[in-house]
C-alpha cells in the first residue's frame, strides 16, 4: 500500500472557520514567539526551523493543497507539534487572521518571481504588502527573503521606501535545503540573493473584519426562469476610466441545484476580489410562510467579505426575476 501524503490533519488550520483574530496560545496550547513562513513548498525548511527552535511556534501559509499535504507529511514524520499549516493566499490571512504585532519573524524562500510582471500585480513583497507585513510584526521583528532571481530582488528593493524597514542585502550559498534551491543548484547556480529586513517604524494596518451578511427574503422563486448571475464591481475609490484588474471584484454563477420537494436551491458562485478568490454556495431556502430566503449556505466556510455579500445580492436579484 502506498504511503499516505500525510499522517494527520491535526496541524492543518482551516482558517476561514478559525476564530479571528488568531489566538496562537489557544492553537498551540502555550504562549511562545510566533514565526511565519510564506510558501513552505514541501516543508523542508519549515520542519528544520521547527526542530531547531522548539521554544518558538510556526505558522506556514501555502497556496497549493498538494504542497500542504507534503508539508503535513514532513511535520508528522518528524513528530513536530510546534507548526501549523494554512492552505490559502497569504495577503488575506495576514489581513483577517494575524493580529497586529503578532509575529516575531517572517521567512520567504524562493518565491515565484513572475518574470515580466514589473508592475507587481502578482509579485510578493510589493510596497503595500510590505506595509501589511510590517504591521503584523513585533517592533524589531524581521523578514528574511531569499531568491535566485536578481531582477526580482532588485524590484523588491525598489519597494522598500516608506515601509518602515531597515534593510541589509547579501549573497549566500545553498544553505536552506529546499526543493527549489536544489533545482537551481542543479542548473549551475551557486549563489543566491538574500534580503534581511528589521522593523523600525510601525505601519498601521488594522485587522480586517468579516462582513455581517445581509440576507434577502423573496415572495416567490421560479427555478425554471433562473439565470446564473455575473457581476463586476470596481473597488470603491476615485473615479477612473480604467480600473486596474486587481482592484475589481467579480462574482460569477456556475450552477444551480434545486430540490422541488424541499423547495431548496443551491447556487455555486465564484467570488474574485483583490487578493482573494473563493468558491461557495448561496442558499435559496423555502420558508414556512411560502417565501424564500437567500443567504450563504450553512456550513459554508467562506471568508465573509464584501465580495460574498455582492454574490448574495446578485443571486437574490436573479432569483427575483429582475
Amino acid at each position: 500500500m502506498p504511503e499516505p501524503f500525510y499522517r494527520s490533519l491535526e496541524q492543518l488550520l482551516p482558517w476561514p472557520a478559525t476564530a479571528k483574530p488568531l489566538d496562537a496560545a489557544a492553537v498551540f496550547g502555550r504562549r511562545a514567539p510566533l514565526e511565519l513562513e510564506i510558501g513552505p513548498g514541501n516543508g523542508e525548511y519549515l520542519a528544520a526551523l521547527a526542530a531547531e527552535r522548539p521554544a518558538h511556534d510556526f505558522l506556514a501559509v501555502e497556496l497549493l493543497w498538494g504542497r500542504v499535504k507534503k508539508c503535513l507529511r514532513k511535520l508528522g514524520g518528524a513528530g513536530l507539534t510546534n507548526a501549523r499549516l494554512i492552505c490559502g493566499n497569504i495577503a488575506p490571512v495576514l489581513a483577517y487572521l494575524v493580529p497586529p504585532r503578532g509575529l516575531q519573524a517572517v521567512h520567504t524562500l524562493f518565491p515565484c518571481p513572475w518574470p515580466g510582471d514589473t508592475a507587481g500585480a502578482h509579485r510578493l513583497y510589493r510596497a503595500d504588502f510590505l506595509r501589511l507585513v510590517n504591521s503584523r510584526l513585533v517592533d524589531g521583528g524581521t523578514v528574511t527573503l531569499v531568491t535566485d532571481n536578481r531582477p526580482y530582488f532588485d524590484w523588491v528593493l525598489e519597494q522598500l521606501p516608506d515601509t518602515g524597514f531597515d534593510s541589509r542585502v547579501s549573497d549566500v550559498g545553498a544553505d536552506y535545503g529546499t526543493k527549489f534551491e536544489r533545482k537551481w543548484v542543479g542548473g549551475g547556480q551557486q549563489r543566491f540573493h538574500r534580503l534581511d529586513l528589521v522593523k523600525r517604524k510601525h505601519q498601521d494596518h488594522p485587522l480586517s473584519l468579516e462582513v455581517p451578511m445581509r440576507s434577502h427574503v423573496l415572495d416567490s422563486f421560479d427555478p425554471t426562469g433562473f439565470r446564473l448571475p455575473h457581476r463586476v464591481m470596481p473597488e470603491p475609490g476615485p473615479a477612473s476610466d480604467q480600473q486596474p484588474a486587481d482592484r475589481i471584484t467579480r462574482v460569477v454563477g456556475k450552477e444551480l441545484l434545486y430540490d422541488p420537494a424541499r423547495r431548496q436551491g443551491l447556487v455555486r458562485m465564484v467570488v474574485v476580489e483583490p487578493g482573494l478568490s473563493q468558491e461557495l454556495w448561496i442558499e435559496i431556502a423555502g420558508l414556512s410562510d411560502g417565501r424564500y430566503r437567500v443567504a450563504p449556505a450553512r456550513a459554508c466556510h467562506a471568508l465573509l467579505t464584501d465580495g460574498v455579500q455582492l454574490a448574495v445580492d446578485a443571486v437574490a436579484l436573479a432569483a427575483s426575476g429582475a
